[in-house]
């Protein structure tokens, strides 16, 4: 007679069939069998339990997975607030389209409308942070509960699920089988009539210009972007999650990314335009009110989801379809030698020129402290195209959003939906999992850092080669340079000073002081060639940050 199996034998052989690799997460009562499940595990297919430090890194942890790798990251977690602390991460991995399953404990079903130990409405609470909530009430549920979550956590727009998960149903015992690995989902391309409009569109057009958000960065579609280009060489703007879109190879197509503050050289681009191919943005990253302003020109909207309609962003052509197949019948169908007037080719060139003369580092008499772009040229001659390199939420992430290069997409990692601050380390931790053989930055300020800082221990005890830099001046500064530019003073953005190397060396992983840019370049390479994590402490001179607020646009709204 074969060994009897219970809930959580169901749903630890179902992550198994979906090929999770890791779990990450922190134990309690409600949760104990399955951790038992993962800690002790020969099975060669189990995934990996990583133990972290607070439930809302983990889910950080996870959703890095699901943005690395497009298939859902896990997080698993206990009752009660071991539920409630996942909020911020699901919300986060939602807006953002980072696919996530999280699991979270519940107390026994005949508990769940009681005032016990730990019973909260785990179901409801997450309902609103998810693209969809269940409790399951019968263990001989739980394999098709996951897979069905897995593939919704997956499908576009891709975000987070949530299972909560009664104490007594892991316990109980299973009768059916589990779901077998999911076939992919398919979707088809655009049909002929609709190709054949798009590209009388663009043959007609002045000055096509793509804009490449979030959903443009699977490496499917950004190969059918560059072939794209490499047909009718046009413009194309970034958001920050479509960074790295573009290859050294195309980099004469580069002209910025937008976000944030309307300012940039692809606010400009995109307002000259006469026609935006907008491939996979979403609202979320940039909102159509600030780069659609005043617009006289046509958009595309060419996306695997329906487009979200406002006053603002009202394109005169919606495709809902399979974004690189799509893409590559576009191609296959412009003309042989289809290219821009020699006129707009040269004043595309002049407006590069300008845009490459913002990444100078000036000249200052008496810093007081490392410039934010002396840290980005350091730091950019240190690492390679497959580097991956994360960002906290900060006034360094819009330096480096708008300064710091990235050739390969989803190697440069932003916040940008939710600006969620401890983003970064968790992040990294994620990327340094699933690309061991790869350099791992984490960029964060002082601010920022402390919000997960106590996963440096997560990273020490997995020896993991993280590089973690730490802007350093004291404040929320990014909060603090817009009060001042709004109010002339700043209120409520100090903060204390920590002495960051000391702090890393606390957790046993190295720290580094840096006092000058003289230094920077020999801290990098010393990180660099440590195994295991080393955290930089750079003092920052945010002086020159007003500049991040100066109006390139005529209309520019603050």
């Amino acid at each position: 007679m074969a060994d009897k199996r219970n809930g959580a034998d169901a749903l630890f052989q179902s992550m198994m069939n979906q090929g999770i690799k890791y779990v990450f997460g922190l134990p309690g009562a409600k949760v104990d069998k399955l951790f038992d499940l993962m800690e002790y595990s020969d099975n060669p297919n189990a995934p990996k339990l990583i133990i972290t430090r607070h439930e809302q890194n983990a889910a950080f942890m996870a959703s890095g997975i699901g943005r690395l790798t497009g298939k859902p990251g896990v997080v698993a977690t206990t009752s009660g607030p071991g539920v409630s602390n996942l909020a911020t991460g699901l919300i986060t991995a939602t807006s953002e389209g980072d696919p996530v399953v999280a699991l979270g404990g519940q107390v026994p079903r005949n508990d769940v409308a009681r005032l016990t130990h730990q019973s909260i409405p785990s179901k409801e609470l997450m309902s609103t942070a998810t693209k969809d909530s269940v409790e399951v009430q019968d263990a001989n549920n739980i394999s098709e509960t996951f897979a069905n979550a897995y593939q919704t956590a997956m499908a576009p727009k891709s975000g987070a699920t949530f299972i909560s998960l009664p104490k007594d149903v892991l316990e109980d015992e299973v009768t059916t089988k589990e779901i077998n690995t999911l076939s992919p989902i398919a979707q088809g391309g655009a049909d002929q009539a609709t190709i054949k409009t798009i590209v009388e569109k663009i043959k007609n057009a002045k000055l096509p210009v793509i804009l490449a958000g979030m959903r443009s960065s699977s490496s499917e579609v950004t190969n059918s972007i560059q072939n794209l280009l490499k047909k009718f060489s046009i413009p194309v703007v970034e958001t920050f999650q479509g960074a790295g879109v573009i290859n050294r190879d195309l980099e004469k197509n580069y002209f910025g990314r937008v976000g944030l503050f309307r300012n940039q050289i692809g606010d400009a681009i995109l307002k000259d335009s006469d026609l935006v191919i907008a491939i996979g943005y979403d609202p979320v990253e940039y909102e159509a009110r600030l780069w659609n302003v005043d617009r006289t020109g046509e958009i595309i909207n060419l996306d695997s989801i329906a487009p979200e309609i406002s006053n603002e962003y009202q394109p005169e052509l919606i495709v809902h379809a399979d974004i690189a197949k799509t893409l590559d019948d576009i191609a296959n169908n412009l003309p042989d030698g289809i290219t821009l007037s020699d006129e707009l080719k040269n004043h595309l060139h002049q407006i590069q020129k300008n845009f490459l003369s913002k990444d100078i580092i000036p000249e200052r008499e008496d810093p007081k402290g490392v410039h934010p772009l002396e840290i980005i040229h350091a730091l950019q001659n240190q690492v390679n195209d497959d580097t991956t390199v994360t960002v906290d939420v900060g006034s360094h992430y819009i330096w480096m959003a708008r300064h710091f290069r990235s050739y390969k997409p989803r190697h440069l990692l932003f916040s940008n939906g939710m600006q969620t601050l401890g983003v970064a380390l968790p992040w990294a931790i994620a990327a340094a999992l699933e690309r061991p053989n790869q350099p791992v930055v984490s960029v964060a300020g002082d601010g920022g850092f402390l919000f997960s800082g106590q996963e440096l221990e997560t990273a020490v005890r997995l020896n993991l080669n993280i590089v973690q830099l730490v802007w350093n001046d004291g404040y929320y500064d990014m909060v603090k340079f817009q009060e001042e530019a709004k109010y002339g003073r700043n209120s409520g953005v100090a903060i204390g000073t920590v002495d960051f190397a000391k702090y890393a060396e606390s957790f046993g992983a190295q720290g580094i002081h840096v006092d000058n840019a003289g230094e920077l370049t020999s801290a990098l390479e010393k990180a660099f060639a440590t195994e295991g994590p080393t955290v930089i402490d750079i003092p920052v001179d945010y002086s020159d940050n007003i500049k991040l607020l100066s109006t390139l646009l005529p209309d520019y709204l603050s």
